[in-house]
C-alpha cells in the first residue's frame, strides 16, 4: 500500500476513534448531573422569648434557615436513577456550620437512593414527614423565628431553660439512620413511609417511624401525617428531657392534618395536630391548631398566622402565637421581608419578635 495512503488511513482511524471516545464521554456526562444550590438568610431586630428579656439580634434564618447543598443523579436506564443529596445548615452571622453549636455538618439531609417507575427508596439522614407537613401548610413556611406553627411543633419540648413548656414534638426536623419509600405521583396523590433505627446495641427500642399522604390538585392541597417515636432511658438523637421537667418519657405519637386553598387573591392555610405523650408514670396530650392566610400586595405578599395549643394534663398550659409579615421580591432569587410575632404561654410573660431581613438563593 502506498505510504501516503496508509498515513491518511491511520489518521482517519485515529480521528474516528477519538470522536467516538468524545461522544461516549459526552453521552456519559449527559446521563449524570451534580447541582450546587442553597440560600443565605439574615435578619436584624429584637427577640424576646416567653418569660425572658428582649435581646437585639443580628441573626440568621429569619424567614428560612441558611444552607447549601449538593445533589446529583445518574441515569441507570429503563426509568431507574441513582440519586444523592448532601445539605449543610450554616450561620452566616458568624460563619459556623450547622444551626447551633454541636449540630452535625450535613444535618439538613444526607442520603443516597434509587428512583424508579415504582417509587423512590432513600437511606441516610432524612427530612421528616411531619416537618414537610408543618411547613407546607402555614404561610410562614419553615421560619423558626416568625412561624407560629413551627414554634408550636418544634420549639416546645426540649427548649428548657429558654422557656418552660411540655408542648411540642420530640426530635428534630431530620432523622438519622432512616430509610424511606415514596410512591410515584398518582394524579396529585402520593405517599411515603419512613423508619429510623437506634443503631446501637441494647438500644433496639430507640426506633421511630412515620407515614404521610400528600394531595395536590389545582388550587387545593392537603396532607395527613402520623409519627411515632419510642426510646429507652436515653433517646439518642431524639434528645433527653430529664432536665426539661419532662422525665421518663417512653414514647410519643403525633397525628397532623393540613390543607390549603389558593383563590389567587388570597390563599388559606389550616392545620390540626394531636400529640400523645406516654410517660413511665402518667401521660398527657396536646391539641394544636393553626390558621393563616397569604395575600398578594403589589409584587409582594402579606402573611398572617395564628396558632393555639392546649394541654390535656401535663403542665396544664395554653399557648397562643400570632404573626404578621410582608415579603417583597427584589428579583427571582432575592427577597426582603419584615415580620412581627407575638408569643404567650400561660403563667409566663409575653414574648415578641420583630425584625427585617434579606434572603438570597443560589
Amino acid at each position: 500500500m502506498n505510504t501516503a495512503v496508509s498515513d491518511v488511513l491511520k489518521t482517519t482511524l485515529k480521528t474516528i476513534v477519538a470522536a467516538g471516545l468524545l461522544a461516549g464521554a459526552s453521552s456519559a456526562f449527559a446521563q449524570s448531573s451534580v447541582q450546587l444550590y442553597g440560600q443565605v438568610d439574615e435578619w436584624v431586630g429584637s427577640q424576646k422569648f416567653p418569660g425572658n428579656k428582649a435581646s437585639a439580634q443580628v441573626s440568621g434564618g429569619g424567614m428560612s434557615t441558611s444552607y447549601w447543598g449538593l445533589k446529583g443523579a445518574e441515569d441507570l436506564g429503563n426509568g431507574y436513577k441513582a440519586i444523592f443529596t448532601l445539605e449543610d445548615f450554616f450561620l452566616a452571622q458568624n460563619g459556623q456550620y450547622g444551626r447551633f453549636s454541636g449540630d452535625s455538618f450535613f444535618s439538613r439531609n444526607a442520603y443516597v437512593g434509587i428512583e424508579s417507575p415504582y417509587g423512590t427508596v432513600t437511606a441516610g439522614r432524612l427530612t421528616t414527614h411531619l416537618f414537610v407537613s408543618t411547613i407546607l401548610f402555614n404561610p410562614f413556611i419553615d421560619s423558626y423565628v416568625f412561624s407560629p406553627m413551627v414554634a408550636h411543633v418544634y420549639l416546645g419540648l426540649g427548649t428548657f431553660p429558654t422557656y418552660s413548656t411540655d408542648q411540642g414534638v420530640t426530635g428534630d426536623s431530620g432523622w438519622n439512620n432512616a430509610v424511606q419509600y415514596s410512591t410515584p405521583n398518582f394524579g396529585g396523590l402520593s405517599g411515603s413511609v419512613m423508619y429510623g433505627l437506634g443503631n446501637t446495641a441494647g438500644q433496639n427500642s430507640a426506633k421511630k417511624w412515620s407515614g404521610q399522604v400528600l394531595y395536590f390538585h389545582g388550587p387545593f392541597a392537603a396532607t395527613a401525617v402520623y409519627q411515632y417515636v419510642n426510646f429507652n432511658n436515653v433517646p439518642l438523637d431524639l434528645g433527653s428531657f430529664s432536665t426539661s421537667g419532662v422525665p421518663g418519657l417512653k414514647s410519643q405519637s403525633v397525628a397532623q392534618l393540613g390543607a390549603s386553598y389558593d383563590m389567587k387573591f388570597v390563599k388559606f392555610f389550616a392545620q390540626y395536630m394531636y400529640t400523645y405523650n406516654d410517660q413511665q408514670i402518667t401521660s398527657w396530650h396536646v391539641n394544636t391548631a393553626q390558621g393563616g392566610v397569604s395575600v398578594p400586595l403589589g409584587t409582594g405578599t402579606v402573611m398572617a398566622s395564628y396558632a393555639y395549643s392546649r394541654d390535656g394534663g401535663g403542665f396544664d398550659q395554653t399557648r397562643q402565637t400570632a404573626a404578621l409579615g410582608y415579603d417583597y421580591p427584589l428579583s427571582k432569587r432575592t427577597d426582603i421581608y419584615a415580620a412581627y410575632m407575638y408569643d404567650h404561654i400561660s403563667s409566663q410573660s409575653t414574648g415578641d419578635t420583630f425584625g427585617v431581613g434579606i434572603r438570597a438563593k443560589f
